[in-house]
């Protein structure tokens, strides 16, 4: 059994093809197959369904799948922490933040992080929060920022920020002759929010289920922007809460539209999540130090805030 044969099994566990798993590997097919028909006969063990369209894991292999998985990853680390310990930080790091927290976050950190570490390659995507935990446990990124905590097995979160909420009112709404907020002043029918699927519109409606009823029958529009929530306040009056990174550009007059909470503010916790395995520490350890001197000081410790449940 070579490390080599378990990346090939990953490979077509995680595409369902022979073909696609021969290109992803960079190998021709027969030389896939060959391999992995091997293992199977070294093993006395059948791994794959061929027969079946995409290939499918028998029940031997899919028990199989998961601690290849975990030996592939701590061969790479290895790897890795050879190679790093013989040379400049250097090498590529691929990782996904969620959607409303990119446009905010990245500007602060990414453009400083590649100039102070030019051999190191950064590419970021953004993804909801299932997609990038399904990513890593496929080892497709290395790592992921969102809001945690999660409570997924075999994936590792280190806290790095805790962002507030902040309210957005429009301008005639009864909110704005308040300078501070509670939580009981937001009706949730007023509210606009972020459709479904993102882990920030569970937040948001968690908070507001303070309120009592937990209904929401005005909430029609759901909108998959955080910059088209503020628009559709803007013109059609309401309100709605938004991460306190996205209001940092904000001109005098949208901030005469921002309602700060009375402590403690509900905030979000922001991690750096990984698999339990990372490949690269080191890296990632980078990273993580860029982050958190990006972000305001404040933003470090939680302090007396209270942390909304998602």
């Amino acid at each position: 059994m070579t490390i080599q044969q378990l990346e090939y099994v990953l490979a077509i566990a995680d595409t369902g093809s022979f073909v696609e798993a021969a290109g992803r590997c960079f190998v021709t097919q027969p030389t896939l197959s060959m391999q992995v028909k091997k293992l199977e006969d070294d093993l006395e063990i059948k791994l794959f369904d061929r027969n079946t369209h995409p290939v499918e894991l028998t029940e031997m292999g899919r028990d199989f799948v998961v601690r290849a998985r975990r030996i592939v990853q701590e061969s790479r680390a290895l790897r890795e922490f050879v190679r790093e310990g013989k040379e400049e930080l250097s090498g590529s790091l691929n990782i996904a933040v969620i959607p409303t927290l990119s446009p905010y976050l990245l500007p602060l950190f990414a453009g400083k992080f590649l100039r102070s570490n030019p051999k190191i390659e950064l590419t970021i995507t953004e993804y909801t929060t299932s997609e990038i935990v399904q990513r890593l446990r496929t080892g497709q990124l290395d790592a992921g920022i969102l809001a945690t905590p999660l409570q997924e097995s075999g994936i590792i979160e280190r806290p790095v920020f805790y962002e507030e909420f902040v309210a957005y009112v429009s301008k005639d709404h009864p909110l704005r002759k308040k300078n501070v907020l509670q939580a009981n002043d937001i009706d949730a029918e007023e509210m606009w929010v972020l459709q479904e699927g993102h882990c920030f519109r569970n937040q948001v409606l968690n908070f507001c289920k303070v309120k009592g009823s937990g209904q929401y029958s005005r909430l029609h529009y759901e909108s998959g922007s955080i910059l088209a929530l503020k628009r559709m306040v803007d013109a059609e009056n309401g309100l709605t809460l938004l991460p306190e990174l996205a209001v940092r550009d904000f001109g005098k007059r949208e901030m005469d539209q921002v309602r700060y909470f009375k402590s403690p503010a509900p905030v979000r916790e922001i991690s750096l999540i990984t698999s339990r395995f990372p490949v690269k520490e080191r890296l990632l350890d980078v990273l993580e130090k860029s982050i958190i001197e990006a972000v305001p000081v404040k933003m470090h410790k939680k302090g007396k805030s209270k942390k909304i449940d998602i």
